[in-house]
């Protein structure tokens, strides 16, 4: 029976680069409200060590390391973040590799046009998991100009950290929300579940579904956060690190789990096995929703709505 007394407690802050938001029932303000800085403080703490666009974060650092080619001891949470990320790259038959990151040097979404294959062909030399020498806690670079980015991993960690430490000051009903990555702590306190909205990925305005979740998470992948259209087709920011080009058969991929981490991986693996992502996913066996560039949509959770009625702008 859930305790009627608990009040609704809201905090909206920024981080990683999106709008993030905590929503918790507690029995009075002062005790969300330390659950909530308690969670934020970390999701700081993990942006500030492992942040691209932070030239003192701890991931700078490696990089700095990665330039010349050299190796660095890392602690154990950073390694932790290695050993899934590896996991990812092996059961993504090398798909999911943090190495690619360096891709983004060719693929310029603000401007407006493709890149030039040899400068693709340039850096695809500078990608690759298999060039790279890991045995705890020593991290090695063989290939001077590499880089790792733990973006495909730290933002869901940290959404999964937040609600664990909620748990952990006493709060049993809430949801963490990262930029739509979401764990969802316990029900509300009358004992319903959240509605969490599931965007379409041509239409910032139309829900493709909205899921009832009492507790677990969600994570999605998608075509639609950063991209160009050139000659009526979407190139989307999911990059292949073996072409280095932008995925195209899927549009968005949505996963509900134990853990935002393993929703927010599988999503993005599903993203990037293409044509193969749908049958992968239904082997995996979590509930989840896609939708391909041509506007089918499939998954074991079935949406309300027909993607099928709005335009699709890629010309696919």
């Amino acid at each position: 029976m859930q305790e009627n007394n608990l009040k609704y407690y809201k905090r909206e802050f920024k981080a990683m680069g999106t709008v993030c938001d905590i929503q918790l029932f507690a029995r009075n303000k002062a005790k969300a409200g330390k659950a909530a800085n308690a969670a934020i403080a970390d999701v700081q703490r993990l942006e500030a060590l492992y942040s691209r666009y932070k030239p003192d974060s701890f991931l700078s650092k490696i990089n700095q390391v990665a330039a010349v080619g050299g190796r660095i001891i890392v602690d154990d949470e950073t390694a932790c973040l290695l050993d899934y990320a590896v996991t990812c790259y092996e059961q993504s038959d090398g798909l999911f590799d943090i190495t690619s990151g360096i891709l983004r040097r060719a693929w310029k979404f603000d401007q407006g046009q493709l890149p030039e294959q040899s400068l693709i062909d340039q850096l695809l030399e500078k990608v690759g998991w298999h060039k790279v020498l890991w045995k705890r806690p020593v991290l090695e670079f063989t290939v001077p100009g590499m880089e790792i980015d733990f973006g495909g991993v730290v933002k869901e960690y940290a959404v999964d950290r937040a609600a664990a430490l909620c748990f952990a000051q006493g709060i049993k009903q809430g949801v963490i929300n990262l930029g739509g990555d979401i764990k969802v702590i316990g029900p509300r306190a009358d004992g319903s579940p959240w509605r969490v909205g599931i965007r379409h990925p041509r239409d910032k305005a139309v829900l493709l579904d909205t899921l009832l979740l009492y507790e677990g998470a969600l994570a999605s992948s998608g075509d639609y956060e950063r991209c160009i259209t050139v000659n009526g087709i979407r190139y989307g920011h999911v990059l292949n690190p073996k072409t280095g080009w932008p995925v195209r058969h899927l549009a968005a991929v949505s996963v509900v789990g134990d853990f935002c981490v393993v929703a927010g991986s599988a999503s993005t693996i599903a993203m990037l096995k293409e044509d193969q992502g749908a049958e992968w996913l239904n082997d995996l066996g979590l509930p989840c929703l896609w939708v391909d560039v041509h506007g089918e949509i499939g998954g074991s959770i079935k949406p309300k709505a027909k993607v099928q009625t709005i335009p699709w702008a890629d010309g696919a």
